[in-house]
This record gives C-alpha cells, sequence and structure tokens, in this order.
C-alpha cells in the first residue's frame, strides 16, 4: 500500500509532527499510515504513547475547528454514544453459504460437478483458509466506507456500522478509485486471535465472570454490542476475503483492471488498498491433486496460526468460470469448504461438582464419560455458573455435545434433548458452601454465586495454591497436591504459614524423603527474592493480574506505600479503572491483610517495588524477542538475564526490535525477522558472549 519512499517520508513527517503541531491533513495522514503498520502488517513504527500524542493533537485541531473533520479520519472511529437498536439492512448481493466437504472423496466430486459445467474447461483453484469467526459485508462508495453489516438471514442483515468503525484493520477509507471501482461490496470474518481472546477471558476472570466459550462467539457477540467503546477494547480483526458486487467508475468502464479477472488478483488489489487478507496463506493449484494436498498440510498445522480455522475454501480462481457455473439457491457452485476433522464429540453427563474458588466463587465442574477431542482426552468441563446450566437446560444423564477449540478449555454446546428417556434429572445449585457450610450469596449484578466466609477451608487452600504457583511465588515441588495435604495435616494454615513449615514432620510423611524435603526448603527460601509484583499477584487480590501487579509494583517503593493511595490516585494508574481500584483499596485498608504482609516482611520476602531508575549494563539501549527452545537457557531465564544486564524485552517482531534470541523451532517469528533487515538474529552463544565480552 505504501511504497519504501511513501514509508521513509511518512516516518519523517512523524518525527516532525511529534515536535511540532502540525495541521490536520498531515496528522491524518500519518495516522493513518501507522494504524495501517499496526493493525495490518504488525509492524509498529512507533509507540503506543507516540501514536496517543498524535491522535490527541489531531483531536485537539478537530475539535477548534469542527468544519475540517473528514468521514475517515481516525478521530471518527469511536463512537460517541451507545447503538439503542440494530436495523436491518439489505445486501446488494446476497450472502450465500458453502458447499461443505468433509474428505478426499467429496472434493473429487465437486471437481467433477465442475469439469461438467464447463466442459472440462482448464481451470486452476485459489485455496485459502476458513476463519472461523463471525461474517461481514462492507460496502465502499467513493473510497469511504459507507456500511457495514452482518450477514444475517443471506440477504439482510443488521447494521452494524458504528461497531464496524472500532476495528482498527478495516480502513474508513480505501484508494478503489486507483483500480477503477466507484462502488464496492466486500465480505470477510470479524475475528479474535487467539492470544487476545485468552487475555480477555484472563480478564473476565479476574472480574469472577465465565470465560466465553470460544473466539468464534466472542466475535459474534462482539459486533452486536450496545457500547462501540467496548467493542474496541476487545481488539477485534477482520480479514477479508471475497467481493461481491463492484461499480466501475468511468476509468474502470474505459479499461477493465486486470487484477478484477481472478479471485487472487481481487485479494491482491484488497491487499493494496489496505486490507489484511489472506493473500499471504492461499495457494493457487492447476490441478485437485494438489489442493487436497494442501488442504492435509494445512490441517497439521491449523494450531500454528494465531487465529482458528475449521478448513480450507475451495475456490474457481477465474471470475468468468465463477459467473458462468453460477449458484444454487444455497451456495455458489465454484467453491467449496474442506472441513477439518470436528473437534466435538458426544459424552454422558454423569455428575456436577460444586468447587470453591479462592475468592468464594462456587463453580459447577461437569464429570462426563471421559471422550478424546482434538488429541486430549476430556473427563471434566466447566458450566461457569449457575445461569449456563438453566439456558442450555442440563440435565443429569443427559446425552451432551462437548467442544475443544484449539487451546481453548472444552465446553458443553448443548444436550442432545431427543435422546433423553425420562430418567435424566434436574441440576440442583447448592444454597450453602458445599465445604464449610455456611449460605451463599449472589452479589448484586454478579452471575456467579460465592461464599462470603474468608476462613472457609477451600478459599484458604486456593488461595495457598495461587500463592505458591509458577506465575506468583513459584515455589517448585509445592504443586496443588501437597499444598492440600500439607493444610489437612495442619503443616499450614494460611499464607506465611508457609514460610514456618516444621520440616521434620515433613521429612516422616511417605513420599518425602531428604532430597524432596530440601528441595523443597529452598523452594521457599529463593521465593523470598522473588519480585514485588509476583508477590502482588500471589496475594490474589479480586480483579488484579499480572499486568495490573506490575503496574502497582512500578509506583511504589515499598508494598506499604500502596495503603497510602486514594481510589483516585490508583484510578491514575495505567489500565486501572474503578472496579480494579476498588478491589485494590480495599484490600490494602483491610488491618487483617495489612498485618499478614507485616508477617511476610519479618518472615524475610521481598517487599520493595521497582519505583527505580531504569536498569544500566552491557544490553543498555538494545531490544530483545526470545523464541524457539534455547540449547541450555530456559526463556524466562534467557530474559531475566537480558533485563539485569539493562536489556528490554519486546513480545513481538517490529522495526523496534534489535534483537531475535532464535532457539530450535522458532517458527512464525523468525520468518518475520529475516524480512526486516535492521534485527539481528543470534542465536545463545552470541546472547551470552554479549553479556559477557
Amino acid at each position: 500500500m505504501y511504497t519504501t519512499e511513501e514509508a521513509k517520508e511518512l516516518q519523517k513527517d512523524t518525527e516532525r509532527l511529534l515536535k511540532s503541531t502540525g495541521n490536520e491533513d498531515e496528522l491524518r495522514k500519518v495516522l493513518r499510515f501507522h494504524e495501517y503498520r499496526y493493525y495490518i502488517l504488525n509492524d509498529p513504527l512507533i509507540s503506543d504513547s507516540e501514536y496517543d500524542q498524535l491522535y490527541k493533537k489531531l483531536e485537539k485541531l478537530e475539535k477548534e475547528n469542527p468544519s475540517t473533520i473528514t468521514p475517515d479520519s481516525p478521530t471518527q472511529r469511536v463512537g460517541s454514544s451507545l447503538n439503542t437498536d440494530f436495523v436491518t439492512v439489505p445486501h446488494l448481493i446476497s450472502m450465500l453459504s458453502l458447499e461443505n466437504s468433509y474428505n478426499a472423496e467429496d472434493l473429487i466430486d465437486w471437481h467433477n460437478r465442475l469439469n461438467n459445467l464447463t466442459d472440462n474447461q482448464k481451470i486452476t483453484f485459489s485455496a485459502e483458509p476458513k476463519y472461523d469467526g463471525a461474517s461481514i459485508s462492507l460496502i465502499y462508495e467513493d473510497d469511504l466506507l459507507d456500511r457495514g453489516a452482518t450477514r444475517g438471514d443471506g440477504t439482510a442483515g443488521d447494521d452494524i456500522t458504528t461497531n464496524i468503525r472500532q476495528i482498527g484493520s478495516i480502513p474508513l477509507s480505501a484508494k478503489f478509485s486507483d483500480h477503477g471501482i466507484k462502488k464496492i461490496e466486500i465480505r470477510g470474518e470479524v475475528l479474535l486471535n487467539k492470544e487476545n481472546f485468552k487475555k480477555y477471558n484472563e480478564s473476565l476472570a479476574e472480574e469472577g465472570l465465565p470465560p466465553l466459550a470460544n473466539p468464534r462467539n466472542a466475535a459474534a457477540g462482539s459486533l452486536r454490542m450496545k457500547d462501540p467503546a467496548a467493542v474496541r477494547k476487545r481488539k477485534l480483526e477482520a480479514i477479508l476475503y471475497h467481493v461481491s458486487f463492484i461499480e466501475l467508475n468511468e476509468k474502470g468502464l474505459k479499461k477493465y483492471p486486470d487484477l478484477l479477472n481472478t479471485h487472487s488478483g481481487i485479494l491482491q488489489m484488497l491487499s493494496e488498498c489496505g486490507f489484511r487478507t489472506p493473500v499471504n496463506e492461499k495457494k493457487v493449484f492447476n490441478n485437485i491433486a494438489d489442493v487436497l494436498k494442501f488442504c492435509h498440510e494445512f490441517e497439521n498445522k491449523r494450531d500454528e496460526l494465531p487465529y482458528e480455522i475449521d478448513g480450507i475454501v475451495v475456490k474457481v480462481n477465474e471470475i468468468e468460470i465463477q459467473q458462468q457455473v453460477g449458484s444454487t439457491t444455497h451456495h455458489p457452485r465454484w467453491a467449496i469448504a474442506y472441513k477439518f476433522k470436528a473437534r466435538q464429540a458426544t459424552s454422558k453427563l454423569l455428575n456436577v461438582e460444586f468447587q470453591v474458588g479462592r475468592t468464594g466463587s462456587i463453580t459447577p465442574v461437569a464429570k462426563i464419560e471421559p471422550v478424546p477431542i482434538g488429541g486430549v482426552t476430556v473427563g471434566s468441563v466447566s458450566l461457569f455458573n449457575e445461569g449456563i446450566i438453566e439456558e442450555k437446560d442440563l440435565r443429569l444423564g443427559d446425552t451432551v455435545i462437548v467442544e475443544r477449540a484449539g487451546d481453548v478449555i472444552p465446553y458443553i454446546v448443548k444436550p442432545l434433548t431427543e435422546l433423553r428417556t425420562g430418567d435424566e434429572k434436574k441440576i440442583i445449585f447448592p444454597t450453602h458452601c458445599p465445604v464449610c457450610g455456611d449460605a451463599l450469596v449472589k452479589p448484586e449484578g454478579e452471575a456467579v454465586w460465592r461464599c462470603v466466609n474468608i476462613n472457609c477451608p477451600a478459599q484458604v487452600v486456593e488461595r495457598i495454591i495461587h500463592f505458591v504457583s509458577k506465575d506468583a511465588m513459584d515455589i517448585k515441588t509445592f504443586g496443588e497436591a501437597s499444598v492440600t495435604k500439607f493444610y489437612e495435616l495442619g503443616l499450614i494454615s494460611d499464607i506465611p504459614s508457609v514460610y514456618s513449615i516444621d520440616f521434620e514432620k515433613v521429612s516422616s510423611l511417605e513420599g518425602f524423603k531428604q532430597k524432596s524435603v530440601e528441595n523443597l526448603r529452598s523452594a521457599i527460601e529463593n521465593s523470598k527474592k522473588q519480585s514485588l509484583n509476583r508477590l502482588i499477584y500471589g496475594l490474589g487480590i479480586r480483579y488484579v493480574g499480572e499486568t495490573t501487579a506490575k503496574t502497582l509494583s512500578k509506583n511504589v517503593d515499598t508494598i506499604f506505600d500502596l495503603p497510602k493511595y486514594s481510589l483516585e490516585d490508583l484510578q491514575q494508574l495505567q489500565d486501572i479503572g474503578t472496579k480494579v481500584a476498588e478491589s485494590v483499596f480495599d484490600f490494602f485498608h483491610n488491618e487483617d491483610n495489612i498485618k499478614m504482609l507485616e508477617e511476610l516482611s519479618g518472615k524475610g520476602l521481598n517487599i520493595r517495588g521497582d519505583k527505580s531508575e531504569p536498569v544500566s549494563g552491557k544490553l543498555s539501549g538494545y531490544t530483545f524477542l526470545f523464541t524457539g527452545t534455547l540449547p541450555t537457557l530456559k526463556r524466562n531465564a534467557a530474559e531475566k538475564m537480558a533485563e539485569e544486564n539493562g536489556g528490554k524485552l519486546l513480545s513481538s517482531v517490529s522495526a523496534n526490535l534489535n534483537y531475535l534470541v532464535a532457539g530450535e523451532s522458532a517458527g512464525s517469528k523468525l520468518a518475520k525477522a529475516q524480512k526486516i533487515k535492521s534485527i539481528k538474529i543470534i542465536n545463545e552463544e552470541d546472547f551470552l558472549n554479549m553479556i559477557q565480552s
């Protein structure tokens, strides 16, 4: 979309505008460029804070001069009010379904039908991933985004234009006129990538809310949210893969653009106009045998992709032949979906156990007849809360469909009610805690029942398990089973007691020989040196995850500074909202919690924050990213060494990266880094030499 020279000029303009005011047109131009680098190429050239600085400058100028605002200005993405309703709008061309194939025979049969319809004309085939998201239709006219809609019933869908504008990878304007196009309708898929889906579920867990079942449902639900700002927070992405309607302008009528003659050419055109497309994943083949081979190869590497896919879409590449063979009322004859093996299975719902979490939340867990799904045997499935049980009308003895998508937790899709015999039993949600017997309460506005007894044994044990876990204090060899056993035997009673264990009594327990006892003693002692952010995370404060814990630790000299923060002070910190601030404030203004922290401090735990000058060292000024399996170092140990020597860690490959330290099976990060000349690719030995030299 941008030539090398254009990119250089825009980067120069960026540096100038960061130091000066500039005008609205200049700011809009550089902001669109950086949106393209961030959302389409995933290769930002400026930091988030620098982007925000430019954005606020434009926002200020447009506020002072409203008449200068253009429809495609980056400031016009975020809606200023809530959607009150979704109006149904017709598609220019109906959105049909795809015919499905599940094996080689189905695909070959489709190919034979094509040959009969075309009198054995020479056909090439485009094959691309079948993304598992929510279908959308976009209309652009005179280069501006005019409307976005859901699939609906295929003939008409809901107008979701306001929400569509929140998706950074969908440009508000695109130079279709350069290709002779006046009006165009594009089809694609809105997705939530696996990493963002995981982060979003983690944020829900911190709020005590049930996680979303899969990225597809998350994306579809997001498109119909009332608040556009909430849609933007979900970090949705869009991949566009089909053009259903084109109206040419005078330029196009005089000379029909060659790119529009093939499906692969249309993908290239969309890519040149600034859209994310499957142009890099798709392949064009001359025969169906190679297509089938591609499908099999892709199925084996589906989990390596950042998105969920459930198959390969095979299309006739020539647009003229597509038009020749046409469509049925249900699907186009020129395309077919080769579906991967299902990651669903049926099983029997045997029982439901009610587990008590460390914050007192009661989670129903379905026990099913063990069944293999996607290479994993599933025997337990979370039902999240009482509402899910009622919504799905689940009963003991039901035959249920269980699904597992990629690395996502398994969930029950639905019961097969037609198979009920009458012997199934209603699932009764308890009114009292299954562990301590106290009455359960459901706080207003929440879907989760809770045990509010702070001395409930289940909560105490869960809090200790969380405290010693890998991402918290990382006390190795002290797993869930050992914590539970020690608690039941009275060797530990709360978090501080972990540092007062009677190891003579431990050595008398079955399975604890001298070496294992010494390993545990050493691990507990070493945990006292952990950074403050790990301690804060390990305390299990509601809504406080690893990121929030790091934010808090970076803003204090010691943990005892946190009780001095007011609610307003906490909300001034990065990414801390009202709910999180209230939870942190309540925790650090509770006398019992302060007493516990004083005990931990007295036992020698590190309570000092990271409010200090940046570390200087041999790697100062350089950025690092580690990928693959290193010969001798574990990834977290290597990252720690880099930071201790002044280096800064990045989470992804971009032009801001100086060194990629690559081990075995480095994968996509290595491939991407090889395309950026400024990045130096080194191995573990090179990295260690940099520190030692």
